[in-house]
């Protein structure tokens, strides 16, 4: 029987099939003497040996319906599995009963606590994401974020699932640099000895906030239609921002169409009665053109995005059409 156990819950957490042939098991065969769940095995009162069988004689010690518990590293035992796998093929090995059973499981999101451990490495050992900084980094987070637009607006669903991972990296390394408590080495974006937070922090947050702006699910309060979660959103944030202009929170180096659709969608949810301005020029006519599209319930960004690919879509197919046209660099 190989017993395998993930390293991404905690030691000791095993499923209780593991535990009752743990119990029973003739024999419980460990090579690594640093195996985690060793210390609690121990406690419980299984008698683990300290050993590496191979595959011939591991098939000896299973004779007479006797069971053997063969608990591998984190890495797996390949040299044993393939050689219990050549034996099972021989023909040649009355073979036992060979079977698989995890011990423990992953729970849903695990793979995030590689992902720390890996980026803390990273940080530590490699020349260049140990030099890197808050400020340093801001453009890759930039160009990851509209990355990750295209491929939902293409519909490529492998290329949203790695954009995806190239935006949470940012998150991961940005929160990595914070537990250093200033913006990284060479360019602090802040004095030095700054209070530093960890992804655990950030993390944390983020829970906190989820369950505060939604008080219809993990409170009181009601919301039948998404007009009623919006509205609750909307409250809660005003209470915890304490702002005072509906400008405030507003990031004026978005795209411009994105930074007029935004201002115009504050004003019409608040009790504001603010005109556009007007004045001669591209500008003030593109403004009116996002304010109506965003009134209509329309993205002005996107629509214009989508319209700019269908150009761009356009111009390739014209090229095909005339060989040997010549591309202009600007």
């Amino acid at each position: 029987m190989l017993l395998t156990t993930s390293h991404r819950v905690a030691p000791g957490l095993l499923s209780w099939p593991a535990w009752q042939l743990l119990h029973t098991a003739d024999r419980v065969l460990c090579a690594d003497a640093g195996h985690p769940e060793l210390p609690y095995l121990r406690e419980a009162g299984v008698t683990v040996e300290q050993t590496a069988p191979d595959a011939h004689r591991l098939v000896e010690e299973c004779a007479g319906g006797r069971t053997v518990v063969v608990l591998p590293s984190g890495e797996g035992d390949r040299q044993l599995t393939d050689g219990l796998a050549r034996l099972a093929g021989s023909g040649r090995v009355r073979m036992p009963d060979l079977e698989l059973l995890p011990g423990s499981y992953d729970l849903p999101g695990a793979r995030l606590l590689d992902l720390v451990q890996v980026m803390d490495r990273v940080r530590r050992e490699c020349p260049w994401t140990s030099q890197q900084t808050h400020r340093g980094l801001a453009k890759y987070l930039i160009e990851e974020a509209y990355e990750l637009v295209e491929a939902i607006e293409d519909g490529d669903r492998d290329e949203l699932r790695e954009e995806l991972g190239d935006v949470l990296l940012q998150v991961v390394f940005h929160a990595r640099i914070a537990q250093e408590g200033t913006g990284g080495e060479g360019e602090e974006d802040g004095e030095e000895g700054d209070e530093p937070f960890s992804i655990d922090d950030v993390a944390g947050g983020l829970v906190e906030k989820l369950i505060r702006r939604h008080p219809h699910v993990f409170g009181d309060e009601t919301a039948e239609t998404a007009d009623d979660v919006h509205a609750h959103w909307n409250r809660t944030k005003a209470i915890e921002k304490q702002r005072t202009s509906v400008t405030d929170g507003v990031p004026v180096g978005q795209p411009a169409l994105a930074l007029a659709a935004k201002l115009t969608s504050r004003v019409r949810g608040s009790q504001l009665d603010v005109p556009l301005p007007t004045g001669e020029g591209v500008g003030y006519r593109l403004l009116a053109l996002a304010a109506s599209a965003e009134a209509a319930g329309t993205d002005p960004e996107a629509a214009l995005r989508a319209a700019a690919r269908a150009y761009r879509d356009a111009i390739r197919a014209a090229e095909k059409a005339a060989p040997g046209t010549t591309t202009v660099e600007e």
